[in-house]
């Protein structure tokens, strides 16, 4: 295994090897897993990509491939009009330290291919939705100023904002009745549960559940806790579907229940945590009950979801 040292930008030590670089040595790009893509921060899946380098020359093809792939390779991100994204923190971070770098060298014969995969979140920040181009490079001699590169070919890639997925992994993103997309917002507490309680009586399950906090509100009970912490993953996820169902199902002072009419009496809440009482009213074939409703909300990331809710049947000072 040989080793060579980088600084920030300049090779401390000088190649003696010649390296067959031309036109012949194709170097192309594909998504490995095609699907759907969405800017860094909640959702941080991989962006897998399949680079291919192929010696298609009547030369044997040399190149140098490092144990850390950031100084043989690299991905640019354009936008339609193109501008550059920022690379990645991480991979500033690599290539501005003095480190060893490890390295082994392909020899590549007439015909043959070398191939790998590699996350292009490492190399640039995803950040922002949109329609992009990326393009690999790879750097036969190594990372450092003014190395020539072999370009890759151009692939397209969108970017979305995250879903807002229930806890059967179905998206609650959608309103059924506009075909928008649905993305929670900076609402204050009482305007939570006012959105709540109007998607409740228009029958809009994806909009009732857009700010409610399932695994919260699952915690908070001790037996459903219990069975929980007992769970695997998926059996958690199971367990998350199967509560969801008991809040749809619940016809007695359940948060599913519809209301006739309703009012929001008071409202409280500190930096982190809310509470938004409401007088609810309900037909009851035909008589109409109030009840009183309790939600408890906490805030993260400047959004206000619900976490717990109580049932009185009178006003609790």
């Amino acid at each position: 295994m040989r080793h060579i040292f980088f600084s920030s930008c300049a090779l401390l030590f000088c190649f003696s090897i010649c390296f067959a670089v031309g036109a012949d040595v194709n170097v192309s790009i594909r998504y490995f897993d095609k699907r759907v893509y969405y800017v860094q921060g909640a959702i941080n899946e991989p962006v897998l990509i399949h680079m291919t380098i192929t010696n298609d020359s009547p030369e044997v093809f040399h190149f140098r491939f490092a144990d850390e792939r950031a100084f043989s390779i690299n991905f640019e991100v354009r936008t339609r009009t193109n501008r550059l994204l920022d690379p990645a923190d991480v991979l500033m971070r690599k290539r501005e330290t003095i480190q060893q770098v490890f390295f082994r060298e392909v020899v590549l014969e007439p015909g043959e291919s070398f191939s790998f995969v590699e996350d292009i979140r490492n190399y640039v920040n995803l950040n922002q939705t949109g329609s992009f181009i990326v393009r690999a490079q790879l750097y036969p001699r190594l990372y450092g100023k003014n190395t020539s590169t072999l370009d890759s070919n151009l692939l397209n890639l969108n970017l979305m904002l995250p879903s807002i997925l229930g806890p059967d992994g179905i998206p609650l993103d959608m309103n059924l009745a506009t075909n928008a997309i649905l993305v929670r917002e900076k609402l204050p507490p009482d305007q939570v549960v006012d959105f709540m309680l109007r998607a409740r009586q228009q029958g809009q399950w994806e909009r009732f559940f857009l700010y409610l906090d399932l695994e919260a509100m699952l915690r908070r009970n001790d037996a459903w806790q219990r069975q929980w912490e007992r769970e695997s993953q998926e059996g958690q996820q199971r367990l998350l579907i199967r509560y969801r169902e008991d809040l749809q199902n619940s016809t007695i002072d359940g948060i599913a229940m519809i209301p006739t009419d309703f009012k929001i009496e008071r409202t409280t809440y500190s930096t982190t945590e809310g509470r938004v009482e409401v007088l609810e009213s309900f037909q009851t074939g035909m008589l109409v009950e109030q009840r009183y409703y309790t939600y408890f909300l906490t805030r993260s990331d400047d959004i206000w979801t619900i976490v717990d809710y109580t049932v009185t049947n009178r006003r609790m000072d």
